[in-house]
């Protein structure tokens, strides 16, 4: 990201904050400062104590690549002052990436930022040989992969051995990744998606949401973080109030389970005592 060629980053600091509330208004103001250097570490920074965004403009040659920064930045601020439970420290988690990909769409959308994947055409060329020589034979050969690892389980049972031990003596497969590997071709994914997200589908249980979800991936608007949100959606509480009053309750809760197991520890080591007496 570092250049020689003069910059051509026109916008200023008011003007990428306006951006940024034009893609979603937040409650809790923030300032954008531009740092006025280049750094070979980060682009920007969030500091939540401060509610500051530090951009380091001098990264950029234009004001696309600074809006893309700018837009991750405000994303963490929409993470850390939307909830009223606390951030995980894993500040870059599922939760965040859904925030940000969203907001990534929203501004391609009203041309705030512009999507260099969809128009350049190197970038489409090696897109579409990526999707459609490697994602998706990949998906289709572990979906086959699937139906051949049914013919081995058929094979165990004719000959009344263990399939498990097939798979960890013979294949040296892991059960719970070969149990996976199965699903895909029973239940029929879609290999379009790559095998990695027909995992995600293969665990849902529920035939409706699985078609769903699956769905949800296939849609080139969507990114895998966007929908397994979709799948686990973070538990939202309404007040700071809630969500004290719901971690006391879980805590309360943890406190019985760990005085049970005391107490019944405590008169296993009496009985023991009690037989060396």
């Amino acid at each position: 990201m570092f250049t020689d060629r003069l910059s051509e980053v026109m916008m200023n600091q008011e003007q990428v904050k306006q951006k940024l509330l034009q893609l979603e208004k937040v409650d809790v103001d923030f300032t954008v400062t531009f740092s006025g250097k280049r750094s070979k570490k980060v682009d920007g920074l969030y500091y939540p104590d401060r509610r500051e965004m530090i951009i380091h403009n001098r990264n950029f040659v234009d004001d696309n690549q600074l809006m893309y920064t700018a837009i991750h930045e405000y994303a963490h601020h929409i993470q850390f002052t939307k909830s009223n439970a606390p951030v995980t420290t894993r500040s870059h988690a599922n939760y965040f990436w859904n925030i940000f990909h969203s907001l990534l769409y929203k501004a391609e959308s009203m041309g705030i930022y512009k999507n260099i994947f969809d128009t350049n055409d190197e970038f489409k060329e090696l897109t579409a040989r990526l999707r459609n020589d490697f994602l998706s034979k990949n998906g289709l050969l572990m979906k086959e992969f699937g139906s051949l690892l049914i013919q081995g389980r058929d094979l165990c049972m004719k000959y009344g051995v263990s399939f498990e031990d097939y798979l960890d003596r013979v294949l040296q497969l892991h059960r719970s990744e070969a149990k996976t590997i199965i699903k895909t071709f029973s239940m029929d994914i879609n290999p379009k998606m790559g095998y990695e997200n027909m995992k995600t589908v293969a665990r849902i249980r529920d035939d409706h949401l699985r078609e769903e979800i699956q769905e949800a991936f296939l849609d080139k608007n969507k990114s895998p973080d966007m929908v397994k949100a979709e799948i686990n959606p973070k538990r939202e509480f309404p007040s700071r109030l809630s969500y004290l009053e719901s971690e006391k309750e879980r805590i309360e809760r943890s406190l019985d389970r760990l005085t049970q197991q005391l107490a019944k520890l405590e008169r296993e080591i009496d009985n023991l005592k009690k037989e060396r007496l």
